[in-house]
């Protein structure tokens, strides 16, 4: 038989004895300290002698981090499929996506009888199971909306509310023996899970060649299937005295041929013993994996794919999915894959790429760039999957998902130093940035990511007193279009420190940030609504006010379109917890027009950018316009107001900047706009598009400067909006340097400098 590809897996079969629970558990947590990946339990309900497994099997993945836990095998017909589903599905949220579903058709009859199972022949049980894991499956897959129906011999269901659907695709892996069960096992299972002393009729091989022959009846690839092998009668000693008895190398040595000519890629051992689970960890696993990643490399044997034929008929033609590096398969999801509905659409925009890739470390995200620029189609990266420009997605092309790589870290209290991946949202680092007394301005929205933020420029609720994001960035790890991994800041490629604060969608995939936060705890914040019915004179007042406040107040304003005429949406944030101050500060805004309602209160800034966790697809207005303003004039604010008394547009924002901004000079970072107060968005339907940039046209003379992030037109004119004349020049010479084939094209591309010769 071959080697079907799968990474190994290396874990225990522990029995559950009620007469010492605690050791029981103990074992299962001496499993994921020793470095194994899998804890699995015997399941006979009717032995009064064995915990629950269902309960055990939830406490464990309770005790536990990243053990993943599975039945060995679940006794199905003591555990109807219909809650069996709601069940698996529940343990994998829960325990963040670490519960296989082991399932038997059943044994030891007289058992289950006596519980009030029904006893099966062979063959319904079969049958049997085939329904169950019809139900299971559509009880899991929430892309539909219809009820789940099933009229089956053994297994019914009317008509069933699908979901919730589990944290991953959960392997239904069966402990089949016979050439029935072996042949569904091929046929609809992820996974064939036996015990190595029961094969005897048919042996193993016999059975390996069953799997396959029933995969391939089915239309499946048989690497499809995982092989999974429970192993009894082992032990570690001194000299060898039979199979999986001797040595650590003799057992590398004894496996290894079960894994390139058999196809077995994951080793139970079921033994109850502390030392051999140790050595069984430490010696044996990672010796093996040793050994077959060199046979693998030597012999050129692909990954394999777990993914079923449905999902495998709707590959892109032209794209080699096969060529995936292991790791990054692990985690890509495809069209027809269950995470595909989550992972395909930005927070504006649809899409439909025919592969996102999420790595979990910058080594993975250097294979993504590998391989993406080897398939000729578009590239987007995403971090949080909001950015309001809608260029974290495409339709036909690769989307690097940078949402695994999510870390926050505190390096250095003392110098408020602190260490951001790209795929955290902010605000789940203002929440972990809480206890330390620090914070980080970073926009409005908790759900933004921090690689697209934190590389464009960061106009937050504390920008004026303290900067924009960028300002605070001291370091970052970059992998470059070469697949390179830099560390840049002011000593080491300062131009490309230089240029990815500003303008860093351009030049790779940002993997890690160092930033000094600064020291913020409670803050604040009034939120007013205002009857903007005098749309010109709201906006001249408030921005009046705005530029005469202290630097700790920033403010942004937000006028909608009714249909009772225009309403207006204010928040003022201080940046403080001096509530004789604030109040000072804030107080002079309740004039700025008539009040329909007003709020203060002081908070914890995480409480402010609180994340709400929405699920991304699409539900945005995909029109947006962006400019700058130095000052909102009399003359701005009526081309304003015309704009959002004309109903044909959605909504307009206005952000204060200025204050800390425009300390900083023009051209100490790739964001060169240092003078203007605010920014400004608008934003409406597909349909109303033409009237937005008629409307628009009509502003653009008051404009100066444009907040990248905000614009969705991507015209090469746009380009000296975003970045004036010498910070564009320089930009291009840099482009040049790090990606001169333009591989990172998707978000305002810069054009490299044609006569720049790259350096390596």
């Amino acid at each position: 038989m071959p080697d079907y590809g799968h990474e190994l897996l290396f874990g225990t079969f522990i029995t559950p004895g009620a007469d010492d629970p605690d050791r029981v558990v103990a074992l299962a947590e001496l499993t994921e300290a020793a470095g194994l990946d899998l804890a699995t339990f015997q399941d006979h309900p009717y032995n009064p002698g064995f915990l629950d497994t269902w309960t055990l099997l939830s406490w464990v993945a309770s005790r536990t981090q990243r053990l993943r836990v599975s039945a060995n095998v679940l006794n199905l017909p003591l555990r109807p499929p219909a809650v069996l589903a709601r069940a698996a599905a529940s343990l994998d949220l829960l325990s963040k996506g670490r519960f296989e579903l082991g399932l038997g058709a059943g044994a030891m009859w007289d058992g289950i009888e006596g519980m009030g199972g029904r006893r099966l022949t062979p063959g319904q049980g079969v049958q049997a199971l085939r329904e169950a894991i019809d139900i299971l499956r559509g009880a899991w897959d929430t892309s539909t909306r219809a009820l789940l129906r099933q009229d089956g011999k053994h297994y019914s269901v009317p008509g069933m509310r699908r979901g919730p659907a589990p944290a991953h695709d959960i392997g239904i892996w069966l402990g089949a023996y016979k050439p029935k069960m072996l042949e569904l096992t091929g046929a609809a299972a992820d996974g064939w899970l036996p015990t190595l002393e029961y094969l005897q009729s048919p042996d193993r091989f016999t059975a390996n060649r069953l799997i396959d022959e029933g995969a391939e009846k089915a239309g499946r690839d048989p690497r499809q299937i995982r092989r999974l092998l429970n192993l009894f009668q082992v032990d570690f000693a001194a000299a060898g005295r039979g199979f999986l008895q001797g040595p650590p190398g003799q057992w590398v040595e004894q496996l290894l041929p079960m894994v390139l000519d058999e196809g077995f890629s994951a080793f139970i051992i079921g033994r109850d013993d502390p030392r051999l689970i140790q050595m069984f960890a430490q010696e044996v696993a990672p010796a093996l994996r040793e050994a077959v990643a060199r046979e693998r490399a030597r012999t050129g044997v692909p990954a394999a794919s777990s993914r079923p034929a449905a999902v495998l008929a709707q590959r892109l033609p032209g794209l080699d999915y096969d060529a995936l590096p292991p790791a990054l398969a692990a985690h890509a999801v495809e069209p027809g894959d269950r995470d595909y509905e989550r992972a395909r659409h930005s927070y504006i925009r649809r899409g439909s790429p025919a592969l996102v890739l999420r790595p979990g470390v910058a080594a993975e995200v250097a294979d993504a760039i590998r391989y993406a620029r080897g398939q000729g189609v578009p590239l987007s990266v995403r971090s949080g999957g909001h950015g309001i420009s809608g260029r974290s997605t495409n339709d036909g092309g690769i989307v690097i998902d940078l949402s695994r790589m999510n870390s926050v870290q505190v390096l250095d209290r003392d110098r408020r130093l602190i260490r951001l991946e790209p795929g955290a949202r902010w605000g789940e680092v203002a929440r972990q940035l809480a206890p330390h007394g620090l914070a980080m301005s970073s926009g409005d929205y908790g759900d933004v990511g921090v690689g697209g933020l934190a590389t464009t420029a960061g106009i937050g609720y504390l920008a004026r007193r303290y900067g924009l994001t960028i300002d605070h960035v001291v370091a970052a790890e970059i992998v470059t279009a070469d697949s390179r991994i830099l560390r840049v800041d002011a000593g080491h490629h300062p131009d490309l420190f230089w240029a990815i604060r500003g303008a860093g969608g351009n030049f790779g995939v940002v993997t890690a940030l160092e930033l000094e936060a600064y020291e913020v705890a409670d803050v604040a914040v009034a939120q007013l609504t205002v009857d903007a019915d005098d749309t010109a004179g709201l906006l001249t007042r408030w921005a009046a006010l705005v530029e005469q406040a202290p630097r700790e107040l920033s403010s942004f304003l937000s006028v909608f379109g009714t249909a009772r005429g225009p309403m207006a949406r204010v928040t003022l944030v201080y940046a403080g917890d001096d509530v004789e101050s604030a109040q000072h500060a804030l107080t002079p805004f309740v004039d700025i027009g008539p009040l329909l309602g007003q709020q203060a209160q002081l908070m914890p800034y995480a409480t402010l950018v609180a994340p709400p966790h929405n699920r991304h697809h699409g539900q945005g207005l995909e029109d947006t316009r962006s400019g700058l303003l130095h000052h909102i004039t009399a003359e701005a604010a009526a081309s304003m107001r015309s704009m959002m008394h004309s109903g044909e547009v959605s909504v307009m924002q206005i952000r204060s900047v200025g204050g800390a901004v425009n300390d900083v000079e023009p051209e100490a970072t790739a964001y060169a706009h240092r003078s203007q107060n605010f920014s400004v968005i608008a934003a409406t339907d597909p349909e109303r598009v033409a009237h937005l940039d008629r409307h628009w046209a009509d502003l653009r003379p008051h404009l100066d400067g444009m907040y990248l992030s905000f614009e969705t037109r991507d015209d090469p004119k746009l380009l000296t909006e975003a970045f004036p004349g010498p910070t564009l020049s320089r930009l291009r010479r840099i482009k040049a340097e790090y990606d001169p084939d333009n591989v990172f094209n998707r978000n305002f591309p810069i054009p490299p400098a044609r006569d720049v010769v790259p350096q390596r």
